[in-house]
């Protein structure tokens, strides 16, 4: 089964981003013992919030607005789509992530159409 690993951040955090958290080098390490197990099928990091723009419509109008967006005050920094037996292997992936330290890690299955 495929699950997305989402590593969630919190904007308000200082533990978390360029200035806190888990050291870039435990996220390296993270990253080359789950590729090498041979499970990671898709993935991506993602530059931080204050970059992202948002596309809504209202009234008939698109309306385009540029991050950081003050009513949400978590992110997506980045992701892994991994291909596991159970949810329950892709959580024990999960907890050896560095992204859970100060963020949290939201584990998804993968819609299979």
């Amino acid at each position: 089964m495929k699950y997305a690993l989402l590593l969630m951040g919190r904007t308000e955090d200082p533990e978390c981003g360029e200035t806190g958290g888990a050291d870039p080098s435990e996220f390296m390490a993270f990253d080359k013992e789950i590729t090498e197990a041979g499970i990671v099928v898709g993935g991506f990091a993602l530059e931080g919030p204050e970059l992202g723009v948002r596309v809504s419509e209202s009234g008939g109008e698109a309306l385009v607005t540029s991050g950081p967006f003050a009513e949400s005050n978590e992110f997506v920094g980045g992701s892994y789509v991994i291909e596991v037996a159970d949810i329950d292997e892709a959580i024990a992936w999960a907890k050896k992530s560095p992204g859970a330290k100060a963020g949290h890690i939201e584990i998804r299955p993968v819609a299979d159409y």
